[in-house]
């Protein structure tokens, strides 16, 4: 349980870069945009999350409408 908190706390800057996004390029567009592939979607309770990956680094991104998205990187 210790760990979570930590983990929480690792990804908030990688918000804060990638932020909530619109079509303006950032999030999940600038992601995509940046070479990073869908590799899966799951929905939680009323959300989408989306996982995408390049080679070693992946991020996790949380629709929170129909165009904006916040992302956070998982590794």
């Amino acid at each position: 349980m210790a760990g979570a908190p930590a983990l929480a706390q690792e990804a908030a800057p990688e918000q804060d870069v990638l932020g909530t996004s619109s079509s303006s390029g950032s999030g999940m567009g600038k992601l995509l945009s940046q070479g990073y592939e869908i590799r899966t979607a799951v929905l939680n309770g009323t959300r989408y999350v989306v996982f995408l990956q390049k080679d070693q680094s992946a991020y996790a991104c949380e629709f929170v409408s129909l165009t904006k998205s916040r992302c956070g990187s998982i590794n």
